[in-house]
């Protein structure tokens, strides 16, 4: 069997996290088994669909590096190919069309409650000759007798009666085709061979089967996901947990598509006890009939702590190229000071995020707008004046300017101050990083470069004088 696999998303929002997930086992399962992946856009709730929608699930595909092999596929581009099999089935007797009034839907509703039964249509129509030019749906006709079988590769045996099950609209009366006409359509059409979705599908699959029996087409194997839920063990939302369910505000708080992605494929599978996967090993390690059947919660820490480690360990140019779109947040141009990837390798064992590590590393870019005053209280008193002035001095005529030199500088100095290296280092390092959380002082110095430390140095010893004037 030739394997193919599909991400299917309606874009009526961002790319949540739960969808970036089914994409990602849908992505890793065609890629383990040579087969290909299809991203197909499921755009036909007109009302709720937009352009911008569409282009944060492209823009989140590609930020997670999903790649696919064919599409995007969009639907509304195709319902002359969902009429003519809602013609077919008409003419095949597998359809027929509805005129019940919401009126009388809704009587029969209310009924059927009140007696304790499952709501559900009643076939009022199915036998009935109704004219297509008075206001109508489409029903399927679901088959009275017998049952559907799907054996999931998550949740296993799956039976449903097909007395449960009503006979559902596949096309509205304003002509539009219905979500379980087109996706069954798009499955065959795309001959997707197994269908990897969350399990608030799972109602729509016996559906979806039969309809594909009465067109004698293939049923695709299918994989039902658990939910993800949030921290709390609640269902995910952008009301209650704010937007930390989009993909994009992963990017946006820092956090390394690899690690997002390292993250999702723990959500529900594991492999023995690693924790760290590279791309490559997901693909040769990852096995659907591994996946657990329940949900599985959000775990920031544990996210957090995964992308310390890719930060720790990818390659510094590639950091430093992630790093740059965070730095132009805070708007700084990294080409304008010390070479990003030496910031990088210097800082980056201090930060468990982007966003944290271009927050530490501002100072290499930008002279400081002033001190913290409880640190510069304690360090920047009168008698750190002289060992400043005496550092200055030598840095101004440093050559050449490497880190060797600078510490002899700093230790030179302390030697002939006769003072211990806290009263001179100290008193320099908040001079040159206002106190942020910094590498050894010599490579800090060397990297800020000799005209921003003079600056800096110069701005401490105002400070100082400002104090002991008062």
């Amino acid at each position: 069997m030739s394997i193919r696999t599909r991400f299917a998303p309606s874009p009526t929002g961002y790319l949540h996290i739960g969808g970036a997930r089914t994409a990602l086992f849908s992505w890793l399962y065609a890629r383990k088994h040579g087969g290909r992946f299809v991203l197909r856009i499921e755009d036909t709730d007109l009302e709720r669909s937009t352009a911008e929608s569409v282009n944060a699930i492209l823009e989140g595909m590609t930020w997670l590096g999903l790649e696919y092999d064919e599409g995007p596929f969009y639907q509304t581009e195709r319902f002359e190919r969902y009429n003519e099999i809602i013609e077919r089935l008409l003419s095949e007797g597998h359809a027929y069309r509805c005129s019940c009034s919401r009126e009388r839907l809704d009587e029969l509703r209310e009924a059927q409650m009140a007696r304790k039964e499952k709501p559900r249509y009643d076939g009022h129509c199915r036998h009935r000759q109704v004219s297509a030019q008075e206001p109508h749906v489409i029903r399927f006709k679901n088959p009275l007798e017998g049952q559907i079988v799907i054996d999931d590769l998550i949740r296993g045996r799956v039976t449903v009666q097909n007395a449960e099950l009503d006979d559902l609209i596949i096309r509205r009366s304003d002509g539009a085709p219905t979500y379980n006409l087109t996706v069954v359509v798009d499955d065959l059409d795309m001959q997707i061979s197994h269908v990897i979705r969350g399990d608030d599908h799972l109602n729509n699959t016996p559906r979806q089967a039969n309809i594909l029996k009465a067109l004698e087409a293939p049923v695709p194997i299918y994989a039902h996901l658990p939910m993800i839920l949030a921290e709390d063990g609640a269902k995910l939302s952008k009301r209650v947990h704010g937007e930390s369910v989009s993909v994009i505000q992963y990017r946006e708080e820092g956090y390394l598509p690899e690690a997002l992605l390292n993250y999702l494929v723990r959500l529900g599978w594991s492999h023995g006890d690693q924790e760290i996967f590279s791309l490559d090993e997901m693909v040769q390690l990852f096995d659907l009939s591994e996946v657990n059947n329940s949900a599985s919660s959000i775990n920031i820490s544990k996210l957090l702590w995964l992308n310390q480690q890719y930060l720790k360990s990818c390659d510094p140019n590639y950091i430093a190229y992630q790093l740059g779109y965070h730095l132009g947040k805070l708007d700084i141009d990294p080409s304008k000071g010390p070479d990003i990837v030496a910031v990088v390798e210097a800082q980056r064992e201090r930060a468990q995020t982007l966003k944290e590590l271009a927050d530490i590393c501002q100072f290499f870019y930008r002279d400081l707008d002033g001190y913290d005053e409880k640190v510069a209280s304690k360090q920047l008193k009168s008698a750190a004046a002289e060992p400043l002035r005496r550092i200055r001095d030598k840095l101004t005529v440093l050559e050449p300017w490497e880190q060797d030199a600078i510490h002899t500088v700093i230790h030179s100095t302390a030697e002939e101050l006769d003072l211990k290296m806290g009263k001179v280092g100290m008193p320099l390092r908040v001079a040159v990083t206002g106190g942020a959380p910094s590498p050894s002082l010599d490579l800090t110095v060397y990297l800020i470069g000799r005209e921003s430390c003079l600056r800096r140095i110069d701005m401490a010893l105002d400070y100082i004088r400002q104090r002991s004037a008062q």
